[in-house]
């Protein structure tokens, strides 16, 4: 893993939020951004019984981040999204330059 940091959280931290393992239960989530690093590619985690596998890691900035990212991440779309995280941060400001983990995953078929 040498072209990625160390990890700074386990993968089972992933995705937590009952909302966002459900959207990922139903395929309306495959992306999870995250300050640091929570899994690499070719790693599985589990949600409620069904496997899941990274299959891309990588560092963005927030003002990269689209419509359809928001989407992929579980949201109706950006804004909605840019709300909830200012929300569920107290004291945080939108920061269009904040690098990003982006975290792509799916479903372990066969499992």
């Amino acid at each position: 893993m040498s072209k990625y940091p160390e990890k700074s959280c386990e993968i089972d931290r992933l995705v937590t939020h009952e909302k966002l393992v459900a959207a990922a239960l139903a395929g309306r989530k495959c992306q999870q951004r995250r300050a640091g690093v929570y899994g690499y590619p070719g790693e599985q985690f589990v949600l409620e019984g069904t496997a899941f596998v990274i299959t891309d890691l990588r560092l963005e900035i927030l003002s990269n981040m689209t419509e359809a990212d928001a989407k992929a991440e579980g949201y109706p779309n950006l804004e909605f999204y840019k709300n909830l995280i200012i929300k569920m941060h107290p004291g945080m400001e939108w920061d269009e330059s904040q690098e990003v983990w982006v975290h792509e995953f799916e479903k372990v078929e066969g499992v």
